[in-house]
């Protein structure tokens, strides 16, 4: 509630910015051989068209609708994975169908563009379609937290329609429930029309069913929020047993509890996970929210370090241990059911995958995770636990101590960018509002229309080049040097500097991917930007490189969500004694390199 890295060898980066003339690099490969690309296409962007698919993720094979507001004259629709055209056609009227291929699990942007007489692409504007038949693979996970009248189907639909432009493939109700030890609002057989949570909100059990259909016309997941260890000062009358109760003392006379403002329903009383019995009860209540409500599964949620605490007959209680073992019961009662948990502040982290039985690690990240290279550590750790397999999920707050106003953009994009170069993703999204603090329905912070854009390029480069991104890889050693002291630029090696621009580089399928961050004007090295006063980072632009390269190179190329809408630009380089040479087109927050 309140309250990882991947398994990755050592980088080893050495950057410098120092005038270059006629030297050159030390690498091994491609030594005294001069060859390269000088006769690339042109990009430039005049993004005006804006477009939209009907679902957040295909299945392979299936057919993708787009629709834009408008198309140009001339125009042409493009369809890329990483740099590889793979299909094209003119744009014809504003709405058209592509097939998805059929390789499972892959990530393409589409892109409308014209070509002007002197040869110059000229970008009109892109989307990602994300082409994956589980959303296993490559999670984005949002959420929605709010069920009261104001929730009618338009502003629901219009909601997830802005999720979906996300491509949000996956959605989690926070404080939709009851009761914590029953969820559901009445009884399996009768359901209330309305009902009050945990805060005292009006809860509409028909604005619940709607959000859970119209996800579902989009191709999302919808997950309902609940502890594994909750139950509200009533909860004997609904059945539940004092033997199931954790305690502080060995004695039993002083249950656990998450305090709450007197003006909400109760405090939360803990039990414990691994009692079987309790299990057996919150499965049968989780059988009557199945039975009334089409969710797909249940993102379980815990409290992190409790420090030590007692069962009723007085033993300590292994809490990482015990949500093992809730897990697999929940598993067991609903198999076809997903399952995420939280591991808060990275608590319990390596037992929740060692399960084999959730569909990604989520990490709800804290003030004792607060750096960027906290989120580099949880994302190495997590890689370990899931067996290389389990993507990250990142419950993270930003601006936690702003009280009002907008979202501070910079420090927001800073950290997205630092999360989805090194492999991860954010909940941040809601159908109406950004995530501000554990308590999911705050709303106290607003994103800008700017911010809304932005944000919308971040997720379509996430879902365009999802491959390059999530997919495997391994870090690898690069050096990579400015050629141009003039730029005044400062490089080097995660993790990140004040005043530098940060480096992470992978090898992925066969290509070097080297990411450049850009903390040239950041105030902290802190991913919370607690008061929003990150500062928005200067822009860099035409910044000569050198890379040093194993092997032949064949083609250059870079990407960005803050530039040309995330479409991949090619460039001229020349490769010479085992480097290679080429020009950055330009860095706001973050932009892509790839060497094939």
């Amino acid at each position: 509630m309140k309250y990882i890295i991947y398994a990755i060898t050592t980088l080893f980066f050495l950057a410098s910015c120092s005038k270059d003339n006629d030297e050159t690099g030390g690498g091994s490969g491609g030594g005294g051989e001069i060859g390269g690309v000088t006769d690339v296409t042109p990009v430039t962007s005049d993004l005006t068209v804006s477009l939209v698919t009907d679902k957040a993720c295909y299945k392979p094979g299936e057919t993708v609708s787009f629709t834009a507001d408008a198309l140009p004259a001339g125009a042409k629709i493009r369809y890329r994975t990483q740099n590889k055209v793979v299909s094209e056609q003119a744009a014809v009227g504003t709405s058209w169908t592509w097939t998805a291929p059929a390789t499972d699990f892959i990530g393409y942007l589409a892109d409308v563009y014209r070509t002007k007489d002197d040869g110059t692409e000229v970008i009109l504007g892109t989307i990602a379609v994300d082409v994956s038949s589980d959303w296993i693979r490559f999670p984005r996970y949002g959420f929605v937290a709010t069920f009261d009248a104001s929730k009618t189907e338009s502003k629901i639909q219009e909601e997830m329609a802005f999720l979906n432009r996300c491509h949000i493939n996956g959605v989690q109700f926070q404080d939709w429930h009851n009761k914590h030890h029953w969820p559901l609002g009445g009884m399996r057989e009768q359901l209330d029309a309305v009902y009050k949570d945990i805060a005292n909100r009006d809860i509409y059990t028909q604005s619940v069913k709607d959000y859970i259909r119209i996800q579902h016309t989009y191709g999302m997941k919808s997950m309902f929020y609940n502890l594994c260890f909750g139950a509200l000062d009533d909860a004997a009358n609904d059945g539940v047993k004092e033997e199931w109760y954790i305690f502080k003392g060995a004695g039993h006379t002083d249950k656990d509890a998450h305090t709450l403002p007197d003006s909400w329903k109760s405090n939360i009383y803990l039990l414990d996970p691994s009692n079987t019995e309790w299990q057996a009860y919150i499965a049968q209540r989780n059988d009557d929210v199945y039975a009334n409500l089409d969710f797909d599964g249940y993102q379980i949620d815990q409290l992190g370090n409790r420090g030590d605490r007692y069962d009723y007959k007085g033993n300590k209680v292994n809490l990482p241990k015990s949500y093992t073992s809730f897990i697999d019961a929940m598993k067991q009662r609903h198999p076809e059911k997903r399952l995420v948990m939280n591991a808060v502040s990275s608590y319990g982290a390596s037992q929740i995958a060692g399960t084999g039985k959730v569909d990604f690690l989520y990490n709800e990240v804290w003030g004792d995770e607060a750096d960027f290279t906290d989120l580099y550590t949880i994302l190495k750790a997590n890689h370990q636990y899931g067996n290389q397999t389990l993507k990250t999920v990142f419950a993270a707050y930003m601006n936690y101590e702003k009280s009002s106003g907008d979202f501070n953009m910079p420090g927001v994009l800073l950290t997205d960018a630092v999360m989805f170069a090194l492999g991860g993703s954010h909940l941040e999204l809601g159908g109406d509002h950004m995530l501000c603090s554990e308590y999911f329905p705050n709303t106290r912070l607003r994103m800008s229309d700017a911010l809304q854009t932005a944000i919308v390029r971040y997720y379509d480069f996430m879902t365009a080049y999802q491959n390059l991104l999530r997919d495997g890889g391994e870090e690898e050693k690069v050096t990579l040097n400015c050629t141009d002291a003039s730029k005044n630029l400062s490089l080097n090696v995660w993790p990140p500097k004040k005043s530098s621009i940060t480096a992470f580089a992978k090898r992925v399928n066969g290509r070097q991917v080297v990411h450049l961050l850009n903390f040239l004007s950041a105030n902290s090295l802190s991913w919370r930007d607690l008061d929003g006063s990150m500062p928005e980072p200067r822009l860099v632009t035409k910044v000569p490189l050198k890379l040093e390269v194993v092997g032949k190179v064949s083609k250059v190329w870079v990407a960005t969500p803050d530039a040309h809408a995330g479409a991949s630009q090619e460039l001229a380089f020349e490769q010479k004694d085992g480097a290679i040479t080429f020009t950055l087109p330009s860095l706001k927050y973050w932009t892509m390199i790839v060497i094939e």
